[in-house]
């Protein structure tokens, strides 16, 4: 009975020594799939457009929140009140158990086209700006090569 135990524990042991081997290497493995994948994610995000894409969503959404007020606070209630206080959210009608918000939808219309100038009128503007600071550049310097060219064919004009 000893011996019949004195083998079983071998070859578990056996076993076990096969099972972490095999464990290691799959760790192995994977461990190399995870770093390649790290490092392709570390590629990804490194790229100068990735960066500028999220700075973009971030500052879009904030400049969203901006237009919303601008809209929701300040020109819907102007517009209402030009309209004789008439609120469009209000606006619908039921068919049997289903009520048609039909003002809602006009309600969106409104702020999208807002939304839509208030944008367009950002864009303009900046590109304004930008055109502006193009002129604003200066004439890049003449070297001093084309400099003693120009008074050279200048003093030959004047022989002539």
């Amino acid at each position: 009975m000893l011996a019949i135990s004195w083998k079983k524990n071998i070859i578990y042991a056996k076993e076990v020594s096969m099972a972490k081997k095999i464990d290691k290497e799959l760790g192995k493995k994977e461990l190399g799939k995870l770093k390649n994948e790290a490092n392709a994610f570390k590629d990804f995000i490194s790229r100068g457009n990735v960066v500028d894409m999220a700075v973009g969503v971030i500052a879009g959404g904030a400049f969203g929140k901006i237009v919303t007020s601008l809209v929701n606070d300040m020109l819907t209630p102007a517009i209402g009140v030009l309209l004789g206080g008439l609120n469009f959210s209000d606006l619908s009608f039921k068919i049997s158990n289903a009520t048609i918000a039909y003002g809602k939808f006009i309600q969106s219309i409104i702020d999208f086209l807002i939304i839509s100038l208030c944008v367009f009128v950002m864009v303009r503007l900046f590109d304004k700006l930008k055109k502006h600071e193009e002129k604003v550049e200066e004439e890049p310097k003449k070297s001093d090569e084309v400099v003693l060219l120009e008074e050279i064919r200048d003093l030959l004009k004047k022989k002539k």
